[in-house]
């Protein structure tokens, strides 16, 4: 299991919601810098800075082809924040089945 401190450049990565967009963007395919900003009301530098943090935080990797910069996203990193986010899973059925509980004998 990953320590939090381990995951937190992740979760700083995914707390934008830019940089979440741009994150699903990836999803469907590489994408080069130029093919983010025309989908975005923002500069070029403002795009490579979402891009660096998702780059710190292991969500983006990038590619050199020729002059081009692709960015890819990595899944792996983000399957380290799922992993961290299902710890809680056993802990939310518990309290949700409390509450269910409680509410059904009180209808």
């Amino acid at each position: 299991m990953h320590s939090q401190h381990s995951s937190q450049p992740v979760f700083r990565a995914l707390a934008d919601p830019t940089r979440r967009v741009i994150i699903a963007m990836l999803a469907e395919g590489p994408r080069r810098i130029g093919d983010l900003v025309v989908e975005f009301d923002m500069t070029r530098p403002a795009i490579a800075k979402h891009l660096a943090i998702l780059k710190q935080g292991g969500l983006v990797c990038v590619e050199n082809k020729g002059r081009e910069r692709i960015n890819r996203l990595n899944p792996d990193a983000l399957k380290s924040a799922a992993d961290w986010i299902n710890q809680f899973e056993q802990f939310w059925d518990e309290h949700l089945t409390k509450l269910k509980a409680v509410v059904e004998r009180e209808t």
